[in-house]
């Protein structure tokens, strides 16, 4: 079986490419993405929100930058959480991003919400996510 990858692409793109078991974010960074397969709506909401609000911050907060890995592996399960709770990509987009940018209006989010981008990535890492750089096999 091959790994489930993320991407950076559209909720519709990555859809389609996990099918396939590989994709490739910007930059050529694949990554294999954790198991959400046991979590609830309750938890799978949860983790969608924390998920954009880090992407959000880690892109936008000096201070808090991740690697390419570390991203990839935020955008690609929030993508895959995205497709568990039946969102479109503008559903996605207006339910949890939309919020999210909303934070960088708030002088104190950087500093609140940036330390909790380390551990929200190693909780992905122990449901069997990766941060470093797979390859493709063929």
């Amino acid at each position: 079986m091959k790994p489930i990858t993320a991407t950076a692409g559209a909720l519709a793109v990555m859809a389609g490419v996990t099918l396939a078991g590989m994709a490739m974010a910007d930059g050529g960074v694949k990554v294999q993405l954790p198991d959400i397969s046991g979590l609830d709506q309750q938890q799978a909401t949860k983790l969608i929100a924390d998920l954009a609000n880090v992407n959000v911050i880690t892109s936008n907060c000096p201070g808090y930058e991740i690697s390419n890995g570390e991203w990839t592996l935020v955008t690609g399960t929030g993508d895959l959480l995205a497709a568990k709770l039946g969102l479109d990509a503008t559903a996605y987009d207006s339910k949890y991003y939309g919020p999210a940018f909303k934070l960088l209006d708030d002088p104190q989010a950087c500093d609140r919400i940036g330390p909790t981008a380390k551990p929200l990535i190693q909780q992905l890492v122990d449901m069997g996510g990766g941060t470093t750089p797979l390859t493709e096999t063929k």
